[in-house]
């Protein structure tokens, strides 16, 4: 399903409560979703908090082990 799918992104202006990410344009961003950071080795459970065209604003709201798929 949806919650499966990947989508590169670009972090910028990471933060201890959130980040903004730059996403391409035809990505579909659910409100809530998790934020695997390869140089953190954890995924952050985050809430979308703002959108403007390719830039979103997310939340953290906790943080999860690195998924099992990711190899590094």
């Amino acid at each position: 399903g949806i919650q499966n799918s990947e989508i590169g992104c670009v972090l910028r202006n990471q933060h201890e409560g959130g980040a903004e990410l730059k996403v391409p344009p035809e990505a579909r961003i659910p409100d809530r979703f998790l934020l695997y950071v390869p140089a953190d080795g954890v995924a952050y459970r985050s809430e979308v908090r703002g959108r403007r065209n390719d830039r979103i604003g997310v939340k953290f709201t906790g943080t999860e082990p690195k998924p099992k798929r990711h190899k590094r």
